[in-house]
């Protein structure tokens, strides 16, 4: 089974512009990001996949590989796939480009559900984290998920889910972590639909996949890295890297 890693790195950002070329420790946020998915060494190859020159001569000068997107993309399932229409592989890990300090025992977790999928019955798997105070339940940041008994995906909002009527219950929410691990076929027929309806109305990627009936396995990780969305958030990555 060849496993690879995709990092979709755009260049601009609506809340922190050129935030994967910010200074961290010395080096690019996203040549971090791309020189910690090799550490893991859980990947045949790994790509960073970009809109920009600017970011493709930083991780190429690093000797790294680079695809350039042909297209304008909405979203980092469609850059990823349009990556790998022409790649030889069978997994496809989406490792963020703003989370440099990469989560290697969760990854590892994701890759797992693959290699027991003896029927390949599961076409995604991500992960979940444990939301503890009603304020980040109620938050519509917060993309929340509820799984079956199998702890298959059953539906993501934004909303609150599950609706807890009845308080003598205990609930644990849930929220998604966009982190995910594909078959290679799952993110061609996304990469080919349409965006869905409730995908359009909730803004979440991981809908359409259920909505053209691919299965999403959850992992549940407690680890909650850094993701630099924020001048604020890049203060304390400096400050995590020198711990």
């Amino acid at each position: 089974m060849k496993i690879i890693a995709m990092i979709p790195a755009r260049y601009s950002a609506s809340r922190f512009p050129g935030k994967l070329m910010q200074d961290l420790g010395g080096k690019p946020v996203i040549l971090r990001t791309y020189e910690a998915a090799i550490n893991t060494q859980l990947f045949s190859e790994v790509y960073v996949v970009s809109d920009s020159e600017i970011i493709a001569s930083v991780i190429r000068q690093a000797g790294g590989k680079v695809i350039i997107s042909e297209k304008e993309h909405e979203c980092g399932s469609d850059r990823i796939a349009e990556a790998v229409t022409n790649l030889e592989t069978d997994i496809v890990v989406n490792v963020q480009g703003d989370e440099p300090f990469i989560d290697k025992v969760s990854l590892a977790k994701l890759i797992d559900v693959f290699k027991k999928d003896n029927k390949k019955e599961v076409d995604l798997a991500s992960l979940k984290v444990a939301l503890k105070t009603k304020e980040d339940i109620e938050n519509p940041n917060h993309v929340k998920v509820i799984t079956d008994v199998n702890n298959m995906a059953i539906y993501f909002s934004r909303s609150v889910i599950p609706y807890h009527r009845d308080t003598n219950v205990s609930v644990t929410y849930f929220k998604h972590k966009g982190v995910y691990a594909f078959r290679k076929q799952a993110l061609i027929d996304f990469y080919n639909t349409p965006m869905t309806p409730l995908e359009a109305s909730e803004k979440i990627e991981a809908i359409r996949y259920q909505e053209i009936g691919k299965k999403i396995k959850m992992v549940e990780t407690t680890v909650e890295s850094i993701g630099i969305d924020t001048p604020e958030d890049l203060e304390k990555a400096k400050k995590q890297l020198k711990l």
